[in-house]
Order: C-alpha cells, then sequence, then structure tokens
C-alpha cells in the first residue's frame, strides 16, 4: 500500500504540473503567421547559439526563424531579446541581436534585456522592468507553455508563437529538463519568487 502511495505521489508531481500548463495555455498557442493577433512586443526567449563546437543548435535558429517571420509580417513591432549574460563571455541577447539584423530586423526594433536567466525572470522583467503585460512569446511550443502559464499567473496577456520544433531525438535532454522545470515553477508560483535582478524602468517605444 505504501509502495502504491508513493508511486501514485511521483506521477502526481512529474505530470501534475505538465498537464495543468498544457491545459491551461494550448489555446493560446498559434503557429500560423494569418491568425495570431498583433502585439506591440514580440519576446523572444534566448538559448545558446551553439549545441557543440561549430554547430548551431537548432533550438536558436528556429527562434530566430519565427521572430524574423513575425516582424516583416508586422504581426510585432519590436523584439524584445530576454537571455542570460551572467558571464562576459557569454552573452546570448548580444549575440540573437546581431543574427536578426543580419535577417532584416531593424536595430531600432530591437530591445535587450541581459538578465533573461530563466523563463520565469523573462516574462516577470517584461511586465516589472519594461512595462509590458500583453506580449507575443516566440520559442518551441514546450517553452511558450510555460511563459504563458507564468503570465497568467502575473497579471499578464500572453501568447504563444511556436518556432518550428526540433526532433524527439534531437530535443531529448531538453525535453527531460523541461520536466523538471515545470515542477520547480510550482514552487516558484508557491513561493512568489522574484527574477534575480530587477531594475529601473524601461519603456519601449
Amino acid at each position: 500500500m505504501l509502495a502504491a502511495l508513493i508511486i501514485l505521489s511521483a506521477i502526481l508531481i512529474v505530470y501534475g504540473p505538465d498537464q495543468l500548463i498544457k491545459w491551461r495555455t494550448n489555446h493560446k498557442l498559434y503557429d500560423n503567421l494569418d491568425s495570431i493577433p498583433h502585439n506591440k512586443v514580440g519576446l523572444l526567449l534566448g538559448t545558446s547559439k551553439y549545441a557543440s563546437v561549430g554547430q548551431v543548435n537548432l533550438f536558436y535558429q528556429y527562434r530566430i526563424d519565427a521572430a524574423v517571420s513575425l516582424y516583416k509580417h508586422r504581426k510585432v513591432d519590436f523584439i524584445l531579446i530576454s537571455g542570460d549574460n551572467g558571464l562576459i563571455e557569454y552573452n546570448e541577447p548580444r549575440t540573437i541581436r546581431n543574427d536578426l539584423i543580419k535577417a532584416g530586423v531593424p536595430a531600432d526594433s530591437i530591445v535587450m534585456d541581459y538578465a533573461g536567466f530563466r523563463t520565469w525572470d523573462s516574462v516577470i522583467r517584461a511586465k516589472k522592468v519594461f512595462g509590458e503585460t500583453k506580449l507575443t512569446v516566440i520559442s518551441q511550443p514546450f517553452q511558450n507553455e510555460r511563459a504563458i502559464f507564468i503570465g497568467q499567473r502575473n497579471q499578464m496577456e500572453l501568447i504563444g508563437f511556436n518556432a518550428q520544433d526540433v526532433s524527439k531525438t534531437y530535443g531529448a535532454r531538453t525535453m527531460l529538463r523541461e520536466k523538471f522545470a515545470r515542477i520547480n515553477l510550482i514552487f516558484d508560483i508557491i513561493i512568489n519568487r522574484q527574477p534575480r535582478y530587477l531594475g529601473n524602468t524601461i519603456v519601449i517605444e
């Protein structure tokens, strides 16, 4: 009996948050440029450019492609890049900005958030630092779901534009980490965790 309870508890802990997040957010995800509503700002969630030496990370490339498509189809006016700049030699937002500009997005339509260390930080900073409560999140579906759920818990109106996904084999490790990230998200909500950094308000215009 005890063993059964332990197994049931483990299943609920692992799969409960996952299913709750999917249920609350699946109607907020868009794959089609024609159907997605316009928002002033697209929140592009950062990741590393390279998966290994010399090999471009497909998660990264597909997010760049999605952000460029949204902007060129006038579905967003600005792109807010939120990523990790925790080390001098590692700067996700700067790298992403350079690639967006190369792809035709004007520099004055790009805004940088250097303290997006986690999805939690990126979403809450978009509201508390940049003053935006209505956003289009740009990432793969799994991260869009989690970002939208965070926004819902923080009185924000978020939708997600799904970047192309990767194969199950390619993304296996990322999806395993996502299971734990969703469990951790519930604890973030319970304790009302704040971003690592906030700072002065920055107006996007």
